[in-house]
């Protein structure tokens, strides 16, 4: 902010007029009045009253401040976005130099604009393009050096995008240490580098483990859903993302035991005996290829461990014990095909 909207603000939030200021002050009303619409400036004697008046730090007075406020940052980039539209690139360009000098310490401004600038240059096709490149690259490295965990990971997605386009996939692939290793951003970022510099099998084989994962966090976003929607009693919900779990199974190839056990709990609340008995059976005669996904073409690059025939026989007797529990499925107890299931398997 200026000097004078820094004196109306204050003088605001302090419930005085500009008479007052000007009476406190020693000057008069239309000079304050002139100092806040920016026509002129108070003397530099009376920086210090003003600040003790206003009930601020001569810091604060003359917006020596290190970071922007997050509506002022918005207001700035809203305000780049405008001129965009209607100004030649490297006036505008040339504005924001000029605006963060005036706030070096203002990382998160200095991230935003680049990115802004970055992509307008591209957008427009702008023939002398390349001749941003070394002040963009400036703000995103500026960007790496953050205490701001976020601004430093910004930065990097950022950086490593640009060094991919100017086939620099070294610089690129440097970027990826400001990443967390599972963090599935930096996994894409390698894999496209894997691509471009024809490591095929490398890259075939981080997409899969990403889509693997993908998996199971879809997996468990649609069971918790599951969930709230039980507890809601909205059972239409409920029945709906089951089946999309079932969906997301076959989609991925995780096989027959994935595809049918989301069924077995709501089946059960609802005491639907045909579905529960059907998915027990299901279940059961898909513990054999439980793992069936390692020989699936989606992730023929991958390497899985094998299942113990132990683990397995583990998991059959789990299974059986836990049909039998009465208070879950008491209500098969008259029931021949649960009898069957239960006792002679």
């Amino acid at each position: 902010m200026q000097l004078g909207q820094v004196i109306r603000k204050y003088r605001k939030n302090k419930n005085m007029t500009q008479e007052e200021i000007a009476g406190r002050l020693g000057v008069t009303a239309p000079a304050v009045n002139k100092w806040e619409n920016g026509v002129s400036m108070p003397d530099i004697t009376l920086l210090a009253p003003i600040a003790r008046l206003l009930g601020i730090t001569t810091d604060i007075l003359l917006s020596f401040c290190d970071e922007l406020t997050a509506e002022e940052i918005e207001a700035l980039v809203c305000e780049v976005d405008s001129m965009l539209k209607e100004k030649p690139y490297n006036e505008v360009f040339l504005w924001v130099k000029k605006k963060l000098e005036q706030y070096p310490n203002c990382e998160q401004l200095g991230f935003q604009l680049a990115v802004i600038l970055d992509a307008q240059r591209i957008l427009q096709e702008l023939s002398d393009a390349d001749e941003y490149d070394e002040y963009i690259c400036s703000l995103y490295i500026r960007g790496l050096e953050s205490n701001d965990e976020i601004i430093r990971r910004r930065g990097a997605d950022a950086l490593s995008g640009f060094y991919l386009r100017k086939k620099r996939y070294d610089k690129a692939e440097e970027c990826l240490k400001y990443f967390s290793v599972q963090d599935p951003v930096r996994k894409m970022k390698q894999a496209q580098i894997y691509s471009k510099t024809n490591r095929i099998p490398e890259a075939y084989k981080v997409y899969e483990e990403l889509l693997f994962s993908y998996y199971q966090l879809a997996s468990g976003a649609l069971h918790g859903m599951y969930m709230l929607a039980v507890i809601q009693k909205e059972m239409d919900q409920a029945h709906m993302l089951v089946k999309k779990q079932e969906e997301l199974a076959r989609c991925f190839d995780m096989g027959k035991y994935y595809e049918v056990f989301s069924r077995l709990d709501i089946a059960t609340m609802e005491q639907d005996a045909d579905t529960v008995i059907s998915t027990m059976k299901e279940m059961l005669s898909s513990i054999g290829q439980i793992g069936s996904f390692n020989k699936s073409p989606l992730y023929r690059h991958m390497e899985f461990k094998g299942m113990r025939e132990e683990f397995l026989a583990e998991l059959k007797g789990n299974l059986l014990k836990c049909f039998q529990d009465e208070e879950s499925y008491g209500f098969l107890m008259d029931d021949e095909r649960w009898q069957e299931i239960v006792l002679n398997e």
